[in-house]
């Protein structure tokens, strides 16, 4: 496979068959190793990949995108989905509510997996869908971890409002994020990221319902539920991709 990177469309195949069949996710100096590309060449490239969705960027490793879970059941259960997905109805179950996991993208999040109870079905589900900073828990709860200059992008997707600035800071310090009727007026929403062992933001999972769910006295409840599961899956997802460098 090394020598066959003559041409655009080469390097990008080359890297993709190497992220979905690799065992586990993979680091950028692992990838370009396996595939015979420079560093920079082959983060250029994976980039083009993250931002077309055929790859998924999880802190500094790479798992099969939304896009090539479309196309193959191998990839998909490696996928961050078909990791997280037990961990998400055990914390649907025990909250009766929607629970959706979220990745970062360029200006947003993905949602790339939903749980929903039955008594949530009248709520249209968000899965495949792009959120911006303005619309629910989960953004915010992401992005939040990311450093100053890194929110500006997402800041500026969803218009620079002062008040999203002061919501990131108090989630950076407070650990999760909550918003009541501020997209939807009845929806609420309740977010918390997924940490990397450096620090970074891998994912993250929200609990969204009615606003009359997430009213003050039940908040501790859902917040110790929430932050049980997101400790569980950082545990899952640390032991999958191992101590690889």
């Amino acid at each position: 496979m090394p020598g066959s990177a003559s041409s655009a469309v080469d390097k990008a195949l080359d890297l993709l068959e190497a992220v979905a069949d690799s065992a586990r996710p993979q680091r950028l100096s692992e990838l370009a190793v396996r595939v015979g590309l420079h560093r920079a060449t082959a983060h250029r490239v994976l980039m083009d990949l993250v931002a077309r969705g055929w790859v998924l960027r999880a802190g500094d490793h790479y798992l099969p995108g939304p896009a090539q879970l479309r196309l193959s059941d191998a990839a998909a259960r490696n996928s961050l989905a078909a990791i997280c997905r037990p961990v998400m109805e055990s914390l649907s179950a025990e909250t009766d509510l929607i629970v959706n996991l979220q990745v970062l993208e360029t200006v947003g999040t993905r949602v790339v997996e939903v749980v929903q109870p039955e008594r949530l079905l009248m709520i249209a589900h968000l899965r495949d869908q792009l959120l911006t900073l303005d619309r629910f828990a989960g953004p915010v709860a992401l992005v939040a971890m990311l450093d100053e200059e890194a929110r500006l992008p997402y800041l500026g997707a969803a218009g620079h409002a002062e008040a999203l600035v002061d919501e990131l800071d108090r989630s950076a310090a407070d650990g999760f994020a909550l918003e009541r009727g501020r997209h939807q007026p009845l929806i609420g929403s309740l977010g918390r990221a997924v940490l990397s062992p450096q620090g970074t933001p891998v994912c993250a999972l929200t609990l969204l319902g009615v606003r009359s769910d997430f009213e003050d006295a039940r908040l501790p409840v859902l917040r110790d539920a929430l932050a049980g599961a997101t400790a569980q899956l950082a545990d899952v997802i640390s032991r999958r991709v191992g101590d690889a460098s």
